[in-house]
């Protein structure tokens, strides 16, 4: 069975969330998307941890929405951030924990009110040492899945370069056995981790972060997994040892770019680097004179071992893109929060499936050519590399621009809009 899954979510009790995330959306967008199977998120927040648990039901062994009839599947689980001292240095880390079932995860969260107050956000920080923390968990279920969330972004994350350690080893030291997978981020992708060779024998995952439900956050990563049925088990198997049955089949990804963090750079300076730059102003700023924030190419360049482009035959494959919702944005010339750009969007999923299938290549492309030639345009375009990258620096999102100007002139796209609006 094909699952694609998002197990990096968060809910309406996170700071910054839309107030609409909650399960009933998640489970309306994700049809849409074509995801299976989702994470609750947040599940260490008191109120949340009450909602998910009376509105969640258990069926053979996953959990499910009462009363719906979708099959889109829950994991108990959510993001979790250490700010802690070691060997007199603080780092911070943001991490996925996610468990086999309630009982479990209500025994973690007890233990964990010890040393926080778990109601002040959904995504609770902790002055925890991360490795105690993955101690409290592994002591109440030894196969709980641990994954180090978006691991090169510089303010929390296991590579951080404001925050982070410079090898895995060094952050988790013989606890490294216990990382079930680590998450690319949107500012980069398997490809780029390759290049680090104490990543070989470890599973890597991309999946949203979203902070609200709808399809242009909610699946903008994912992964997509073989299981034999949608399961914890299986899930711990096709990250820790993968088989024929339970497996990665391959991830989708953002352009590293299009990340909040790809280049160096100082947003209120306007001031972007890419890492030769940053080498020849010695990482400062020429604008204010501080330190540029380092992005997570360089900090990729710092640390890798192999060379830009390496390829890894043995790994799982990628595949990068671009959301449904952007592509039209694009295409019609539209905010991607407008009505219309909705009705586009329902429209293609009606007639050509889940967006993710779509992204994936899974359509008929002659009949998309005959109802959508702009859009099937637009997405050749993207698999042929044919766009222009603006890359993302300290905070501000990079934009993929897709080149339609000579396939689709403007009198054409407007005849198009007219035909469609």
């Amino acid at each position: 069975m094909k699952v694609f899954a998002d197990l990096h979510l968060h809910s309406k009790y996170s700071r910054g969330c839309s107030k609409n995330l909650d399960l009933e959306n998640l489970v309306k967008f994700a049809k849409l998307k074509g995801l299976k199977l989702l994470i609750t998120g947040d599940f260490t927040h008191p109120s949340w941890f009450k909602e998910i648990r009376e509105k969640l039901e258990e069926r053979d062994g996953i959990y499910k929405l009462k009363n719906s009839t979708e099959d889109i599947y829950f994991l108990i689980g959510g993001e979790l951030s250490s700010i802690f001292s070691r060997k007199n240095k603080v780092y911070r880390i943001h991490y996925l924990l996610i468990f086999p079932n309630f009982s479990t995860a209500e025994r973690f969260n007890k233990k964990l009110a010890l040393y926080s107050n778990l109601a002040s956000d959904g995504r609770p920080t902790l002055g925890l040492d991360v490795i105690e923390v993955l101690k409290i968990a592994l002591d109440i279920y030894d196969k709980t899945i641990f994954i180090p969330a978006h691991i090169w972004t510089p303010w929390y994350s296991l590579y951080g370069s404001n925050s982070g350690f410079d090898s895995i080893y060094e952050a988790f030291n013989d606890f490294v056995n216990y990382v079930s997978a680590i998450e690319t981020g949107l500012s980069s992708d398997p490809n780029l981790n390759w290049r680090l060779p104490e990543l070989d024998n470890i599973s890597i995952v991309s999946f949203s972060d979203a902070h609200s439900p709808y399809t242009y956050r909610i699946g903008r990563e994912a992964t997509l997994f073989e299981l034999e049925k949608i399961s914890f088990k299986n899930i711990y198997q096709a990250l820790k040892n993968p088989d024929e049955k339970n497996k990665i089949l391959m991830t989708i990804e953002f352009f590293p770019e299009e990340g909040k963090y790809h280049y160096d750079g100082h947003r209120n300076c306007k001031i972007r680097f890419s890492p030769q730059e940053s080498k020849e102003h010695n990482y400062i700023c020429p604008v204010c004179q501080k330190k540029v924030t380092i992005g997570v190419l360089s900090r990729i360049e710092k640390l890798a071992k192999r060379p830009p482009g390496y390829f890894d035959p043995q790994r799982p494959p990628f595949k990068r893109t671009v959301p449904l919702a952007e592509i039209l944005s694009q295409i019609y010339s539209l905010d991607v929060n407008s009505k219309k750009i909705d009705e586009i969007y329902l429209k293609i999923i009606k007639n050509f499936g889940a967006e993710l299938e779509i992204l994936s290549g899974n359509f008929d492309k002659d009949k998309m050519k005959e109802m959508f030639p702009e859009v099937l345009l637009a997405l050749e375009k993207i698999d042929k590399g044919d766009i222009i990258l603006d890359p993302g620096y300290d905070g501000e999102y990079g934009k993929v621009i897709i080149k339609l100007d000579k396939e689709l002139p403007q009198e054409k796209l407007e005849n198009k809009k007219k035909s469609l609006f």
